[in-house]
């Protein structure tokens, strides 16, 4: 039977990596028993008996993690801590295998092994912690959307112009002298826009083949790839597409491999080389589903920034809900991004079908094209259902000048325009599936109206009754202003409550270079969407900072970064919160022109308990005036009643001078409901003002029953991953009927798990007969004291 998963793009996992193990072969006299058993971050009770793969971090420091403390350490006392760690391991680990060794940024090792050997590992002395060798996957929202590279010109890229790019380019800033690390899927340095940045004495490096040519996966190698070429594009592209700094230089390092996967132990190896190859500025664009600051890549990328080299990292595409945000942009000091959608024009939509039928429900959802939505209001247009809008849909059918009738559910909403027009149709409907919403999707292949489930099964009956014409209507209705994404995580990181992301920047419809993996016309151009696309806007504008600004560290270029983001508002006019849009959308302009940086540029106060009553806490951040006056500053606090913000200092500072700012934070959590609280510190003089968001919770904070749901097929089973971040009273995987939603089987059924990831294995079955053909939802479900709640997973088609 087949089985087919249809699925929109997600983070992955991996159970264990199946290569074969070696003897180990080591002296066994040496290393000991550890007083404390390392810090363990995988869940021993959920892994089956077989070959995995994880991250051992030893008590020694790196070597810059040392030097950065005013120790010294080398290459050769790690490698001798690490003969000796391996050693004692090898008492009572009888085969393993080291695939990896970080020694510049991260100390410690890749160790392959059995699962049922892992706890030996932990009383091995020297070991700090091990972590799991998480999946990392690219982040885009949806698959690239090819564009014909003659309608394209460096001015029709709209998002580097909105930040301020070509601004700061007539200042004379274009990011020339620094070196932008692309750290993702390779990247195709033949192509036109972007063979200037690159040194063919040193392209970078690829850890997933080994070897020195990083270019992007092709078709002979797999599921070919053109994620790390979009975003170099977006950095440093300078030919039909400009990125944000077109003169810097790019070093590349592929840690995805086909499809855009890898794994945590190739992902650290990269960072670690492109700091050790001298790159300024780093940018990943991908994630794990891993919200936790103290992981191994959120580790090294925090000593990456010690060390004066800005780290930039999408957020994730797992929101709109928080704590969704994910490792490395989990990272307490580098730079996470979320994604912005750029001001649209929004239309209002009447249709009408030849039967009489009006539609009240009916909104435009997006379109490529002010022109080619206009155009539909001339004429009659012929309708047919094409279900979910699968190619397959369209199939041996005639939509040539005809409207797509399409059902919301299983794929992107731009999948389902994009086969529309591929099969000719001038223009789509999709009606929901559920009750609710549908967003507006600017920049869709062609133009699309929405409406509600109950409008959609009036069209469908008026087509049944041979009713099959739309009339058209559109007529402008007004512009929104910079939005933040749907899928763009959010905030904030579990355990050290820290506002994530820390600033934002566009990533929807954004146009860059991709390799077309095709012999006659190889280089394209295309677009996507994604936090992906965000961060190079940032590492861009970082690069371009740093060249104007030579003796700056990477908490300058951090601060100027967030200090002078503008603050953005949902369609209502309401502040996003802190921990959806961070500090606000980069304006690289006031970024250069800034006078004034405070450090940090977020703060969060943590957790305050109605048990404790009124409490105090205190904190600092570094003022620093950058311009050759003295420069006397007000320091205003803007937060709910019952919290109050005490400073004494006197906020004088000299020219080029710096000042630590001591303030307390009185919070009475007797007076407050217990929950999330934001607030925003403001800093001004004569000149200009700094806005510095701010978090605390009081008692629990409102952590979600479940997130990150993600899964992978190992054989013929079905291993699914959830986290739980208070633990579960029950769980279960839900089996539904895709198209009724009907529950078929509770599979997995569990009590009292403790919080943190949750791994499940379901062979297909039901009381243990094979499932019959057809489409399934495969959903998970928890309970937890008195809340329960239940996440959609991928649909399941047998056929």
């Amino acid at each position: 039977m087949k089985r087919t998963f249809r699925t929109p793009l997600m983070y992955g996992l991996v159970a264990g990596v199946a290569l074969a193990p070696v003897s180990a072969a080591l002296a066994d006299d040496a290393g000991s028993i550890a007083d404390d058993p390392a810090e363990l971050h995988v869940n021993l009770d959920e892994l089956e008996d077989e070959e995995t793969t994880v991250i051992v971090e030893l008590e020694a420091d790196a070597i810059r993690a040392a030097e950065q403390q005013g120790a010294s350490q080398s290459r050769e006392a790690l490698e001798q801590e690490r003969d000796e760690v391996l050693a004692a391991l090898a008492d009572s680990v009888d085969s393993f295998e080291v695939t990896r060794e970080y020694d510049y940024l991260f100390s410690g090792f890749a160790l392959q092994l059995n699962s049922a050997d892992l706890e030996h590992v932990l009383d091995v002395a020297g070991i700090d912690a091990i972590y799991p060798n998480q999946e990392y996957e690219v982040t885009p929202e949806v698959e690239a959307e090819p564009l014909d590279d003659e309608v394209y010109s460096p001015e029709m890229m709209d998002s580097a112009p909105f930040i301020g790019a070509n601004d700061a380019w007539d200042a004379g800033y274009t990011g020339d002298g620094v070196t932008v690390a692309v750290i993702d899927t390779g990247v195709d340095y033949t192509h036109p826009d972007l063979e200037h940045a690159f040194n063919e004495d040193m392209l970078g490096y690829d850890f997933v083949d080994d070897n020195a040519d990083p270019q992007e996966t092709t078709p002979d190698q797999g599921d070919p790839t053109n994620h790390g070429t979009h975003v170099a594009g977006t950095v440093a592209g300078n030919g039909l597409i400009q990125g944000t700094a077109p003169d810097a230089s790019l070093l590349a390092y592929r840690v995805l491999g086909p499809g855009g996967s890898g794994t945590t132990e190739d992902v650290l190896a990269g960072i670690e080389q492109a700091v050790e190859d001298g790159a300024d500025v780093l940018n990943l664009s991908l994630g794990a589903p891993v919200n936790d600051a103290d992981y191994a890549t959120s580790i090294a990328l925090d000593v990456a920034m010690a060390d004066n080299v800005v780290a930039v990292s999408s957020a994730g595409n797992s929101g709109p809900d928080n704590w969704t945000v994910g490792s490395p942009g989990t990272s307490r000091d580098a730079i996470s991004v979320g994604a912005t959608q750029l001001p649209y024009d929004t239309y209002t939509a009447e249709l009408t079908t030849n039967g009489g039928a009006a539609y009240p429900s009916a909104e435009v959802m997006g379109f490529p094209s002010e022109e080619e939505l206009l155009a539909l209001n001339d004429g009659d247009y012929t309708f047919k259902d094409a279900g979910l809008g699968f190619e397959e849909d369209f199939e041996d059918r005639d939509f040539d000048g005809k409207i797509a009738l399409i059902s919301r559910g299983e794929i992107p909403f731009v999948d389902k325009a994009a086969s529309a027009r591929d099969a000719g149709a001038v223009g789509a409907v999709i009606y929901n599936n559920t009750g609710g919403e549908q967003p507006d999707v600017p920049g869709m292949p062609l133009p699309t109206v929405k409406m509600s489930q109950a409008d959609g099964a009036e069209m469908l009956a008026e087509l049944d009754a041979g009713n099959d014409t739309v009339n058209f209507d559109f007529a402008f209705d007004g512009t929104v202003d910079e939005t933040v994404a749907d899928f763009s995580s959010r905030g904030p990181v579990m355990d050290t409550w820290m506002i994530k992301p820390d600033v934002s920047a566009p990533g929807v419809d954004i146009v860059s270079t991709i390799p077309t993996h095709d012999a006659d016309n190889p280089h394209g151009y295309a677009s996507l969407q994604g936090t992906s696309m965000s961060a190079p806007h940032v590492a861009g504008a970082a690069a371009v900072i740093l060249q104007a600004n030579p003796d700056w560290s990477e908490e300058d270029v951090k601060a100027a970064l967030m200090n002078t983001a503008q603050t953005v508002y949902d369609p209502e006019g309401e502040r996003y919160p802190h921990n959806t849009q961070g500090a606000g959308s980069i304006r690289l302009p006031d970024a250069l022109e800034t006078e004034t940086l405070v450090t940090p540029g977020s703060h969060s106060f943590g957790t305050f308990t109605k048990e404790q009553g009124r409490e105090v806490e205190r904190q600092s951040f570094e003022l620093k005036n950058t311009s050759d006056e003295r420069q006397r500053y007000e320091l205003e606090f803007d937060g709910p009643d019952g919290i109050n913000v005490q400073t004494s200092n006197n906020l004088n500072v000299q020219p080029g001078g710096t000042q630590d700012v001591n303030f307390g934070v009185q919070v009475d959590a007797n007076g407050l409901e217990s929950g999330y609280y934001s607030g925003t510190f403001t800093l001004s003089n004569n000149d200009e003002s700094v806005e510095v968001p701010t978090i605390l919770f009081v008692d629990e904070p409102d952590y979600p029953l479940m997130n990150n749901y993600n899964f992978d097929i190992v054989g013929s089973e079905y291993l699914g991953l959830v986290e739980l971040p208070i633990g579960a009273d029950e769980f279960s995987l839900r089996v539904r009927d895709a198209e009724s939603g009907e529950l078929i089987s509770e599979e997995d059924e569990a009590e009292n798990l403790d919080a943190g990831r949750h791994e499940f294995l379901w062979d297909f079955t039901v009381d243990g007969e094979a499932l019959e053909p057809g489409s399934y939802a495969l959903n998970v479900y928890a309970a937890k004291d008195d809340r329960e709640t239940e996440l959609p997973g991928p649909v399941l088609t047998l056929e």
